[in-house]
């Protein structure tokens, strides 16, 4: 254990630890705060709002890198793992060969083989992750449609999550909580969004004839 923590911590790979550990950081804080009903991505913006009117520039770059089709934080906790392991994997290459890199040479190394490698990692993850509202949907018109629980169950506790498709075909993740007079909602039922306040949706559970609707209309 010792050996593995002086490795971790030798001068020129210490970028790379700081950078795995701000990434197993931030990661473990999103899910602890998901779990509870609220996400420290809200608080940084649903997504990263980049003006380029080109492909040069800092901004061009964050296009390339697909900012914009994922939430900042992911965006943040991708990029770091991916420089760590690329630093890692050649400063590992350097020590095999018997040379001895200095960490600010590695890291640059590391920085130039990360983007690419986050571009096609970020368009995979872009197609599965799902969306919060975007500005082409109001919120509002989110009521009235089923959904379905992702995190939960939903009670009158604290809030959970629910998922459901938009009229473009994008997915959306929205805080939301079981209604008064509902039953608790389990993890995986279908409900239907009947009002929201100011911190959430409120569901209660969908009728079965709107979940036949629905179903027959995604077929």
């Amino acid at each position: 254990m010792s050996a593995l923590t002086d490795l971790l911590l030798a001068p020129d790979v210490r970028p790379f630890t700081v950078a795995a550990a701000i990434m197993v950081t931030l990661g473990g804080i999103e899910l602890l705060t998901t779990l509870v009903g609220f996400s420290i991505s809200e608080l940084l913006g649903k997504d990263l709002a980049v003006e380029a009117d080109s492909d040069s520039g800092l901004g061009g770059m964050f296009l390339w890198v697909n900012a914009g089709r994922l939430p900042l934080l992911i965006l943040i906790i991708l990029a770091l793992g991916v420089f760590s392991i690329a630093g890692f994997f050649l400063q590992g290459l350097a020590h095999g060969a018997g040379l001895s890199v200095p960490a600010s040479i590695a890291a640059l190394a590391a920085a130039a083989c990360s983007i690419p490698a986050i571009r096609v990692t970020s368009r995979g993850i872009a197609r599965i992750i799902p969306r919060d509202e975007t500005y082409a949907v109001d919120e509002a018109d989110f009521v009235g449609h089923v959904a379905e629980v992702s995190i939960g169950p939903l009670d009158q506790g604290l809030p959970g999550r629910v998922r459901l498709k938009d009229v473009f075909g994008n997915w959306h993740s929205l805080v939301a909580r079981a209604s008064p007079d509902s039953a608790p909602l389990p993890v995986g039922a279908s409900v239907l969004l009947v009002d929201r306040d100011a911190k959430s949706f409120i569901a209660i559970s969908a009728p079965a004839d709107l979940i036949a609707q629905q179903r027959s209309d995604r077929a």
